[in-house]
């Protein structure tokens, strides 16, 4: 592992960029449902986020095929909301125009699943306090699945049909075909810290965040990414300077970069597209 965290602690995520076919469906599902607003819009290309932040970049390829079963890709997206009334309201708005797929508590968040018309899975969740989180004895976090009380939640909501400003987006899943090669992308060439591991997954971080990136094998991918679905994600960085740093470290770990929007890009070992920018 490299001296110091390539990706610095200070990192977290940014946006993420799917390639869907239906543009204007798939907008309205992300303002109906996950309560985003669009931000900017072009023939092909929409932006939405929540208060002038941006969270979730559509590309449009209406020849795009749909991601076969056997290649790794996005499990999901996570948007965390910054409270239990702003978690019931999602629940409302998914109930009025969705279907829940799912709803668990992770002792360190609260999470209700879903799956976008072009079949990409969605978290939505609010993580309760960092102090209450179960660390085990070497400061990692522990995280679990139990059932969560949908009727309280559903008791909270304000009614709110837009996510509240401090919606981000706190983490992304991925479905590697290999969870040994992807780990050590990951942890030894970019430096994310280990913060649980579970059977066939591993949760990642910068920092002492519960996860910033989790990546699971459940579904035996084998092949890399590719058809709709997760074109890239990004991690945000501090300053100009960082981000230098970090170019210089990949190219000397002959780590092949590009230049992206702002910032620089590169690949995990599944062909998924990585940037990072400043803030």
């Amino acid at each position: 592992m490299t001296e110091s965290p390539l990706i610095p602690e200070t990192a977290r995520i940014g946006r993420t960029a799917l390639v869907v076919t239906d543009l204007e469906a798939m907008i309205e599902f992300y303002q109906d449902v996950v309560g985003l607003a669009v931000q900017t819009r072009q023939e092909t290309t929409a932006t939405l986020g929540v208060d002038g932040t941006p969270l979730l970049v559509l590309e449009q390829d209406e020849d795009a095929p749909p991601r076969r079963r056997e290649q790794a890709g996005l499990f999901h997206n996570a948007f965390t909301v910054p409270s239990h009334t702003a978690l019931g309201s999602a629940l409302e708005r998914i109930r009025t125009h969705w279907q829940l797929d799912g709803a668990s508590d992770h002792y360190v968040s609260e999470a209700l699943y879903l799956t976008d018309p072009e079949d990409n899975g969605i978290e939505i969740y609010t993580d309760r306090p960092e102090a209450e989180w179960p660390r085990a004895d070497d400061g990692t976090v522990q995280i679990g699945t139990v059932a969560l009380d949908l009727d309280d939640i559903a008791a909270q909501s304000d009614g709110r049909t837009e996510a509240p400003p401090g919606t981000t987006v706190g983490h992304i899943h991925l479905e590697a075909s290999s969870l040994e090669a992807t780990r050590a992308f990951y942890v030894d060439t970019l430096g994310l810290t280990v913060q649980t591991e579970v059977r066939s997954a591993v949760f990642l971080a910068a920092g002492t965040y519960h996860h910033h990136l989790g990546v699971n094998t459940w579904n035996g991918r084998s092949q890399p990414a590719g058809g709709r679905g997760l074109a890239w994600f990004e991690f945000i960085v501090p300053d100009d300077s960082t981000l230098t740093t970090v170019r210089q470290r990949l190219e000397d770990a002959t780590v092949a970069v590009d230049d992206a929007a702002a910032g620089i890009e590169l690949t995990d070992p599944d062909g998924i597209t990585i940037r990072l920018r400043v803030a």
